[in-house]
């Protein structure tokens, strides 16, 4: 990481924390500055084919801030990891500038076959604390991903998405109506068809029993 960078990383993390840290307590102090820092040297070991000595240094890295970044994952500029203990941030990631990423959030895959497994994270995006986004899905520019959600679908630019799985909340994208639990109607719900079934059967029985009782 050149000097420019290293200044323009704590300068981005001090205007954003509404904390307002001081330049010394960034630099000395917040983890998520050290993640980046550690990213950026193993990040060039395993471009340059150094593979083991780019996993010990995000090891390292790892062991000292609590945040899991592997070596081949790549990053833009100005990442916020806000707190970070627990993020873990897969091989085939990437992330844009300007990304806010909170404590717990995992950029992880689905897949066990090589190739794009992990998700891209578009610039301006903020994952939520605990929140999950799995597969080579695509999370747009200025995008939300709520707190503890899990996002397995593409999140277009600007939208905000919550739940399990993580949705527009309803109202508020034009083009998707939701059903019952947040599903969108193109997609299958099969608590909801269970529900309409139970309430059908319960509906013949009642009418059943009124015609039976004398």
């Amino acid at each position: 990481m050149s000097a420019p960078e290293f200044i323009e990383l704590a300068r981005a993390i001090r205007a954003r924390d509404p904390a307002r840290p001081g330049w010394g307590e960034v630099i000395l102090s917040y983890p998520g500055y050290h993640a980046v820092l550690w990213h950026r040297l193993a990040h060039r070991l395993w471009r340059w084919r150094l593979r083991t000595l780019g996993r010990f240094v995000s090891h390292l890295g790892r062991m000292l801030t609590g945040i899991e970044i592997h070596p081949g994952a790549t990053i833009g500029r100005r990442l916020f990891i806000d707190h970070g203990m627990g993020v873990v941030i897969g091989e085939t990631a990437e992330i844009g500038d300007d990304v806010l990423i909170y404590h717990g959030v995992t950029l992880g895959g689905l897949s066990l076959k090589p190739g794009k497994r992990h998700p891209t994270v578009r610039d301006g995006a903020v994952i939520g604390a605990g929140a999950a986004v799995l597969g080579p899905i695509t999370v747009g520019r200025g995008a939300r991903v709520g707190a503890h959600s899990v996002a397995v679908d593409p999140v277009p630019d600007g939208v905000t998405v919550v739940g399990i799985p993580a949705r527009c909340p309803p109202g508020q994208c034009e083009d998707e109506r939701t059903v019952g639990y947040g599903i969108a109607e193109s997609k299958p719900d099969p608590v909801g068809e269970r529900l309409e079934a139970m309430e059908a059967e319960i509906r013949a029985l009642r009418q059943e029993l009124a015609r039976v009782r004398p």
